[in-house]
């Protein structure tokens, strides 16, 4: 009997839907208008079920008080901007029009929404009426207040903001990590208490990682305070809505803005941050504009060419005293000496700021081959804080850097790119956790070809280059027992057997030739 096809998940089905506007949208512009649907049926439900709520406690007399939704952190909705309404006249030629006026009035009655819903996207991209109505259809099977457990709707948006920067290819990258990057990331630094930092958080992924890293093991979101900031407008606003369908509170700044040249966190010193800044930024006129800046105190001033140690730098200057970053960035930075980056480097090192330092392997990004590692600073090696205290638990591990090599690891999950599973991302991790000698984690040891503690000597040694493959060595060959004579004398045998058989062919192949008139 041949097997059924494998059963579409919702969110497969969703996405089939919303790709048949392609055509007649650009690719980087429909992922506004799926994620802005999405997101006014989430906050509809929600309004909705408060509305019963209150209904349903005789108190009809407020259905209309603002705040009896906002006291449950819920956005309060005028009628025209409910699902409802949308969903009644989907069909209607004006469609995109009312639309794009629910979005506005949703704005403009929730000023925590300030900035963040698309702005007449519907009304400009000349949607036909009958695919609009498909989608409006497609997206009101989502049940988002039943399956809250499950995070149904940050699901969706997970899925969506995937499959758009696997769509998009390069530009897909502005907006989108890797989750599995980003669950290492915070499975290693573990942001569970305190001011967490992204200076280029694209979609707002790493803060979504950081808050389910957080609930998993137990904790709160209320012990986190998130801060970050976006220069794209149109991602910005992404940011904005995947954090407000999950109930993130975040701070991201007053506008989109460069992070170089307007940072809107500019006194903040921060527990946790977690990033993955543009690779080499080329032209980001650091060099030649913020000459004098005090992110580069002590330091070289980063290139013109390439903005990634302008990145490192910054984010130095906003670690607290106790605080660990973790961030992605392209391989050449662990090694280039262009310009003035060696000798950052080099500055980085012999302050001791450099905690850990991970190769990683190689097609996990959608939008980009450019093999990526993970860099972790700190400022303090002896012992970091958690919840508040100092932990005496840990290694003194000042002078000291790990390296892993992760390279090996991953899973293909299609013909093009591969994934971290959560074993992998338990292996690395608790490496790590091991080396800094916490109680919950086994003895650390070296393993050749994986993992190695080095010394501040043995990196000077390396001319401060910081890739992993330099430390860690070759991977040991297990010995499977048998001596190399009886090796030897089965390679020879297997050797003269292939031999034999190559001159076999060989005269097969003249003796054609000849038949064919080809002989010699």
């Amino acid at each position: 009997m041949p097997k059924p096809p494998p059963q579409k998940s919702f969110e497969q089905t969703l996405w089939d839907t919303a790709d048949k506007l392609r055509g007649t949208v650009e690719s980087s512009e429909y992922k506004h208008v799926v994620l802005g649907l999405i997101f006014l049926k989430f906050v509809s439900d929600k309004f909705e079920s408060r509305r019963q709520e209150l209904v349903d406690e005789g108190r009809e007399a407020y259905l209309d008080r603002v705040e009896f939704y906002t006291m449950k952190n819920i956005f309060y909705l005028p009628e025209t901007s409910r699902w409802s309404f949308i969903q009644t006249h989907a069909k209607q030629d004006d469609i995109a029009v009312k639309i794009d006026t629910a979005l506005h009035q949703v704005e403009k009655s929730n000023p925590s929404l300030k900035g963040a819903l698309p702005d007449n996207y519907f009304s400009r991209m000349n949607i036909e009426v009958s695919k609009l109505a498909a989608l409006i259809d497609s997206i009101n099977n989502i049940d988002t207040v039943e399956d809250q457990e499950n995070d149904v709707v940050g699901r969706v948006y997970e899925y969506f903001l995937g499959k758009f920067a696997a769509t998009e290819g390069k530009g897909g990258g502005e907006f989108y990590t890797p989750k599995c990057v980003v669950n290492l990331i915070a499975e290693m630094i573990e942001p569970f208490d305190g001011k967490i930092y992204d200076p280029c958080c694209g979609s707002g992924g790493m803060f979504v990682q950081s808050v389910k890293f957080v609930e998993s093991h137990q904790g709160s979101k209320k012990d986190i305070s998130i801060y970050g900031q976006e220069q794209t407008a149109t991602t910005y606003k992404l940011a904005k809505m995947n954090l407000a369908i999950r109930g993130i509170a975040a701070n991201l700044g007053e506008v989109p803005a460069d992070t170089f040249f307007r940072d809107q966190h500019p006194d903040l010193k921060a527990d946790f941050i977690m990033a993955n800044p543009p690779f080499n930024l080329k032209e980001w006129r650091g060099a030649d504009e913020l000459t004098n800046d005090p992110r580069w105190s002590g330091y070289e001033v980063p290139p013109t060419g390439n903005a990634n140690y302008g990145w490192i730098l910054h984010m130095i200057s906003k670690l607290s005293e106790t605080g660990v970053a973790g961030f992605v960035l392209a391989n050449g930075s662990m090694s280039t000496n262009t310009s003035s980056e060696g000798k950052i480097r080099q500055t980085i090192i012999e302050n001791d700021l450099v905690d850990c330092m991970i190769a990683l392997p190689g097609q996990l990004f959608y939008t980009t081959q450019i093999p990526v590692c993970l860099w972790f600073l700190t400022k303090t090696k002896k012992a970091r804080v958690i919840a508040g205290h100092a932990d005496s638990n840990h290694r003194d591990r000042r002078g000291e850097t790990l390296f892993i090599d992760a390279r090996n690891l991953g899973t293909m999950i299609d013909r093009t790119h591969k994934e971290l599973t959560q074993e992998d991302i338990t292996t690395i991790a608790g490496t790590y956790h091991a080396w800094r000698g916490e109680p919950k984690a086994d003895g650390y040891k070296d393993q050749p070809g994986f993992c190695k503690a080095a010394t501040l000597e043995d990196i000077k040694a390396n001319d401060y280059v910081l890739t992993p493959g330099r430390y860690v060595g070759a991977a040991e060959i297990e010995d499977d027992g048998i001596p190399f004579e009886e090796k030897m004398t089965e390679l020879t045998r297997t050797l003269y057997k292939q031999m034999a058989e190559a001159e076999q062919l060989d005269t097969e192949i003249r003796k054609n030739l000849t038949l064919l008139g080809y002989g010699e």
